[in-house]
């Protein structure tokens, strides 16, 4: 058995003192850890307070029977998942149908016989185990989905940001400018310098110099020394 199994938390639900000894040193001397409770109410508490591995729950007892308890730890969202396997008398044993319609895994019977009990213990502690890690690794895929769909919705939003230049710009022969879209070719308010458009439509900074052939048309004086 696995360190995880062994150290795997039951909780021994029944109103006789000699049954919870009995249960309890059985499942003890494999290394088990122990709770009790002597009623269904207590149970219950005993159940959402310490969150056991699985619930071994008499099926006759006083205020509240196994049946009841059963339904109610069904019932709560911390507890519904725990595995309950039914002690119970060879007498009631027809009865156990209606435990397994109310969502309990197995039954024992009394007197208890410790191979059979410990076997099905083990059987129930093996599949939820197997049914966590199922859950675990849903959970994970869930959390990862979810990062991925928040991580595509982010990086729409930034692509839907980018300015980019595309398609044919209308630029004119002489003067270079460009004309805005979706405006007026004959009004001069349509058409705005190189630069301006860039700047608008684009994420680019631009910096100002200035070339050899406009330097000496602007400066012919600086380039007649040289």
């Amino acid at each position: 058995m696995s360190n995880d199994l062994e150290n795997a938390r039951i909780l021994i639900v029944d109103d006789m003192a000699t049954n919870l000894q009995v249960l309890g040193t059985i499942l003890k001397e494999r290394g088990f850890h122990t709770n009790i409770a002597r009623n269904g109410r207590e149970a219950i508490v005993r159940a959402e307070k310490v969150c056991p591995d699985l619930i071994l729950l008499d099926v006759m007892m006083p205020e509240m029977d196994g049946f009841e308890a059963c339904r109610q730890l069904k019932n709560i969202e911390t507890t519904k998942h725990i595995p309950i396997i039914f002690l119970t008398a060879k007498t009631e044993t027809e009865s156990v149908v209606k435990g397994f319609d109310l969502g309990a895994a197995d039954y024992v019977l009394k007197p208890f016989n410790s191979a059979e009990l410990l076997a099905r213990v083990q059987t129930h502690l093996d599949l939820k185990r197997s049914r966590d890690i199922i859950d675990q690794k849903n959970q994970d895929l869930l959390d990862k989905n979810k990062a991925l769909i928040k991580l595509n919705k982010d990086l729409q939003n930034a692509l839907a940001e980018i300015k980019t230049l595309k398609g044919i710009l209308p630029i004119c022969s002489n003067c270079k400018k460009i004309r805005l879209e979706n405006s007026d070719p004959r009004k001069q308010e349509s058409w705005v310098m190189l630069e301006s458009y860039i700047q608008k439509h684009t994420d680019a900074q631009l910096s100002h110099g200035i070339c050899p052939e406009c330097a000496q048309k602007l400066y012919p004086d600086f380039f007649e020394g040289n």
